[in-house]
């Protein structure tokens, strides 16, 4: 791995990157079914996402992607939250990682350093993760993972596969009230490729063939059909691997409950095998290895988890992934081709992306013709030009990383990155340029930029945004094209062009009226769904939603920036001080006056230049104009420390540090780093220093570590 950022500046700025690049192929694998990079080139944007946060930890955002599961949902199927969240799994990569992952397993729960913890260990499936909802022993809800709160309703669909049974046995564990099983809609090798020969064969123009790419596209577009007749058509089956929303757990480890979920009819892994301690786990993935390529479906790394459930419950989780499990996975397949062409893509925020065109070559059984090459630095490392010999490197999906460039002739020009929003890429010709600190390079045309203004709008519309139904991408692109929506508060004003659009190909007064009540209904919106909506740098949707935790009203947002603009115009350097040591503390003041854990002065001042510039202050009055988003009201477990702030002081002695913390959440209460005017509870421990003094003259409340205990057992 290249080496760490030196300062906090340089850390924050690149870890402002990989929020957005890792929201983007999270999106693209999991909503759109179209990843643009392997798993291996994914993991690696996520590792270094990890590492970078490991050494600064007081820089780790709310929009983390260490946070995040999954992507929103498609669109087209309706959407239902999970009663329990559908967790995805952090990643490891040699034996080094996993004995790291049981050795924090043992640090978090308090154990002795040679303690042993039994694991579990079974295939990773490449397939559509899955949540089977029975009541009373009847199938009653399917939902796919989503965004990992909320996923897509495909209960009709999932009713046609002969995997999963419409009724659970009633000598089976009996019949409980409520019962998830959750588990991998897959499409096995031989399946898939019979399904893309019988669709050549039906095709009237073979060269127009649907194909699907690999088993994981085919299985996920299969089982995401409108029509459950199509999916009935495709050879869909199904391998449990955990449960949801259980009224009565039949066992108090991790092979009972998959034993009993056996027994009820669901395939479950032949390979399945626990409890087991480290080494035999890591032996077992090695066995596992060695049989994938005869393995009837893709796979890529072996699972392992912590057997005790009541381990598994303390361990909780952080972010987007649970404590009690990791996802071991295999190394990269490789081949070489040739890059043809460098295309530029224009993004949504204004980054200019430059994807390689490759000729077609096959890699792990995929032919792939695209690789993203992130930025100019990689372009430069590489050294690529069209017509190099490169080779690439796949992890599972369908675009590779390139990884090595074979052809270095010094005599041929190097290709050289543009240094305006790329016209002939649907861009605007603005002057494209690179902040300092920063790898990417950005058209600084905004909403003007066809590219960008298209984007933009499709993001405010989109699923995870405001989620109007029927304002699709070539919807968008049309409206735009027509002049009637150029920035989000237009698309409230398109029932004025109610008669023009009817006089348009392809819209009917049915079509007109669902688009126009779709609108409407968003007159009101999600506050926190609406901030993310507007596409400002680094605000995701957790960050949306921790900002409106503490300001709950959407208006207060420009209080805040006008707030942030006045504190960094009235701080000056001290006599004699570096620049860098300026940035340092207007940065540390920010994000101190914005006083959000894990926010800091990237969205502090992401904010601030948003309303710096005028025309965005218009598309903010313009839209407050006609939207009138609710005070956004945060659910959390009932407690007496709801909605306090609270910090941890000196040395715990019955739970870890993070456990502590993670209950203080569970109890909808924030935990702060350090102590302020704005801390309602200490907590402090034998050994509490300058925090708890500082509490003292306060006048805040401590307590010890007994009466903590006390509040939570309360609340449960």
């Amino acid at each position: 791995m290249e080496s760490l950022p030196r300062t906090d500046e340089e850390a924050a700025a690149e870890l402002a990157r990989l929020a957005e690049q890792i929201a983007h192929h999270n999106r693209r694998y999991h909503t759109d079914d179209a990843p643009e990079i392997s798993d291996a080139e994914f993991d690696a944007l996520v590792r270094r996402n990890g590492a970078i946060e490991a050494a600064f930890p007081d820089l780790i955002r709310a929009d983390s992607p260490s946070r995040q599961i999954g992507a929103a949902p498609s669109g087209h199927l309706s959407e239902v939250a999970h009663a329990l969240p559908m967790f995805s799994l952090n990643n490891g990569f040699s034996d080094e990682d996993i004995a790291e992952f049981v050795g924090r397993v043992r640090r978090f729960l308090a154990l002795a350093d040679d303690a042993r913890v039994p694991l579990t260990a079974e295939p990773k499936i490449d397939g559509l993760s899955c949540s089977l909802r029975y009541e009373q022993g009847r199938l009653v809800q399917a939902l796919t993972r989503g965004d990992g709160r909320v996923g897509e309703d495909v209960t009709e669909n999932v009713r046609t596969i002969a995997d999963i049974p419409a009724t659970l046995p009633a000598d089976g564990i009996g019949t409980p009230d409520v019962f998830e099983v959750r588990g991998e809609v897959y499409m096995a090798k031989a399946d898939f490729a019979a399904l893309n020969a019988r669709l050549l064969a039906e095709a009237a123009d073979p060269e127009k063939a649907r194909q699907f790419a690999n088993p994981r596209n085919a299985a996920a577009g299969s089982l995401r059909q409108k029509d459950a007749s199509v999916t009935a058509s495709r050879p869909l089956r199904f391998l449990a691997w955990g449960w949801g929303e259980v009224s009565v757990l039949p066992g108090e480890l991790q092979t009972q409950v998959i034993g009993a979920i056996r027994k009820l009819g669901f395939p479950v892994s032949d390979l399945f095998t626990g409890p087991v301690a480290l080494d035999e786990a890591l032996a077992q993935y090695r066995r596992i290895e060695t049989q994938r390529a005869d393995l009837p479906f893709d796979i890529d790394g072996v699972v392992y988890k912590v057997d005790r459930l009541d381990w598994q419950d303390r361990l909780g989780s952080v972010g987007r992934a649970p404590r009690w499990a990791i996802a071991h996975k295999f190394p990269a397949e490789k081949a070489q081709t040739t890059l043809e062409r460098i295309d530029i893509q224009v993004g949504r925020t204004g980054k200019l992306t430059p994807v390689a065109r490759l000729e077609p070559v096959t890699v792990g059984g995929v032919v792939v013709t695209n690789a993203t090459l992130h930025n100019a630095d990689e372009i430069a490392r590489l050294g690529v030009r069209p017509g190099d010999r490169v080779v690439l490197q796949r992890a599972g999906d369908v675009i590779p990383q390139i990884v090595e460039n074979l052809t270095r002739d010094v005599e041929r020009e190097l290709w050289t990155f543009p240094t305006h929003c790329p016209v002939e890429f649907g861009g605007c010709g603005s002057e494209a340029v690179r902040e300092e600190g920063e790898v990417d390079i950005r058209c600084t045309g905004g909403l003007i930029c066809p590219a960008q203004r298209q984007e933009r709008l499709r993001h405010f519309v989109s699923r995870g945004a405001l989620d109007i139904e029927g304002l699709g991408e070539k919807t968008i692109e049309e409206f735009i094209a027509l002049g009637w929506v150029r920035e989000p508060a237009d698309i409230f004003h398109l029932a004025d062009h109610r008669e023009a659009l009817l006089a348009r190909e392809g819209w009917q007064e049915k079509s007109v009226a669902n688009l126009l009540d779709a609108i409407e209904a968003k007159r009101s919106p999600d506050a926190a769904r609406l901030l993310f909506g507007l596409g400002i740098r680094h605000i995701g949707i957790v960050t949306a939603r921790d900002l409106l935790k503490r300001l709950e009203r959407f208006e207060a947002l420009e209080t805040l920036a006008d707030e942030i603009i006045a504190l960094r115009d009235a701080m000056t350097p001290a006599l004699g001080e570096e620049d860098q040591k300026f940035r340092n503390r207007v940065d540390k003041a920010i994000a101190e006056h914005i006083g959000i854990d894990n926010i800091g002065a990237a969205v502090g001042n992401a904010l601030a230049d948003f309303f710096h510039e005028p025309h965005n202050r218009k598309v903010w009055h313009d839209l407050l104009a006609v939207v009138s988003p609710p005070p956004f009201v945060v659910e959390a477990r009932e407690s007496e420390v709801s909605g306090k702030t609270l910090v941890f002081t000196g040395s715990l002695e019955t739970l870890s540090r993070d456990e502590a913390k993670a209950q203080a959440e569970a109890l909808g209460a924030r935990v702060a780093g350090s102590v302020s005017a704005r801390t309602d509870l200490v907590i402090a421990g034998p050994g509490a220093g300058s925090k708890l003094k500082k509490a003292e003259e306060l006048g805040i409340a401590v307590i010890d570590e007994a009466a903590w205990a006390q509040i939570v057992a309360a609340a449960r």
